[in-house]
C-alpha cells in the first residue's frame, strides 16, 4: 500500500481513561471481521491492541473510561483537541458507570482513608464522570461493556460517512419483540428494563434474569420516579431500588432528585 493510499483512509485512535479496557476488548472480539474492517482505517493508536501510538491529528477518536484524575482530564482534552469526531464508548465514558456509584455519597477524603489510610488526595482524584462533562462528545455508544455488533455497525456507519444508530428506547421493547415474559409482572423481580437503553437484545430477561441497568438510563426520557413506584409496590425498599440504579448510573440526575428513603418494607 502506498503512502498516498494510506493517507486517504480515516485516521482513528482508540483510547482508555479510568476503566477496565473491556470496551476495547469487545472491538478486538470482532475477530472474523476485525482485520478487514480495520484495514479500511489508518490506526494511529489502539492501546489494547498495540504498544504503537502516534500523537497526531485524528478523524475519529474512540474513548473509553471515566474522567477520574487530573491525568485523565489532561489526556482527554488533548484527544479532543486533535480529533474531528470524539465517540464515547462504554458506560464509564458515557456517565461514569461503576466508579461513580458512590458519587455525592462519600467525600474523596473519606474514600482515601478507607482505601489507603490517609486523608490527603495523593493521587489527585475526583468524582468519576463521563467524558461529556468536560469536552464535546459527538456520539455515545453505551454498555458495560459495549456490544461488539454495535461497535461493528458504528465503524461501518462512520466509514460510510453516516452517524452511528444507537437505540433511544428501553430494554422492554426488545423483550416484547422477542416474546419474553415480563419478569416484573410475572415474577416480581426488580428489573430496570423500563428505563434502561436497549441494544443488548434483552439478554438478561431472555434468560429469566432481571435487567441490572448495565447500558445506562435512556437520556432525556427516563422516568426513574415511575420505576421506583412500580418496584415499591412489589415490596422493594427505596434504598434497595436506588442503589440498584446507582450501580451503573451514579451520576444520573434523577437519582439525586429521588434521594434515598428508608421505608417499612425493609432492604429487600
Amino acid at each position: 500500500m502506498t503512502e498516498t493510499e494510506n493517507n486517504l483512509k480515516p485516521r482513528i485512535g482508540v483510547f482508555s481513561l479510568t476503566g477496565c479496557a473491556g470496551d476495547q476488548l469487545m472491538i478486538l472480539n470482532l475477530e472474523d471481521t476485525l482485520i478487514e474492517l480495520l484495514s479500511k482505517f489508518d490506526i494511529k493508536s489502539f492501546q489494547e491492541a498495540s504498544s504503537y501510538s502516534e500523537n497526531t491529528n485524528l478523524d475519529i477518536a474512540f474513548v473509553e473510561g471515566s474522567v477520574s484524575t487530573e491525568h485523565d482530564l489532561k489526556t482527554l482534552k488533548n484527544i479532543r483537541e486533535k480529533s474531528s469526531l470524539l465517540i464515547a464508548i462504554g458506560d464509564c465514558a458515557v456517565n461514569g458507570c461503576v466508579q461513580a456509584m458512590r458519587n455525592k455519597q462519600t467525600s474523596i477524603a473519606e474514600r482515601m482513608i478507607d482505601v489507603y489510610g490517609v486523608e490527603d488526595n495523593i493521587y489527585k482524584t475526583f468524582e468519576p464522570k463521563g467524558v461529556g462533562e468536560y469536552v464535546k462528545v459527538d456520539f455515545e455508544i453505551p454498555g458495560c461493556p459495549i456490544e461488539k455488533e454495535e461497535a461493528l455497525n458504528a465503524l461501518i456507519s462512520l466509514l460510510n460517512g453516516d452517524a452511528p444508530l444507537i437505540p433511544d428506547y428501553p430494554v422492554c421493547v426488545e423483550c416484547k419483540l422477542n416474546g419474553y415474559p415480563c419478569v416484573i409482572i410475572e415474577e416480581g423481580k426488580p428489573c430496570l428494563g423500563p428505563i434502561i437503553t436497549a441494544g443488548c437484545d434483552a439478554r438478561c430477561p431472555g434468560l429469566g434474569l432481571d435487567c441490572v441497568g448495565c447500558r445506562g438510563p435512556i437520556k432525556g426520557e427516563t422516568n426513574a420516579k415511575a420505576e421506583l413506584e412500580a418496584l415499591r409496590k412489589r415490596g422493594y425498599a427505596d434504598k434497595y431500588i436506588i442503589n440498584r440504579l446507582r450501580f451503573f448510573a451514579g451520576n444520573f440526575d434523577d437519582i439525586q432528585i429521588l434521594g434515598v428513603k428508608e421505608n417499612s418494607k425493609g432492604d429487600k
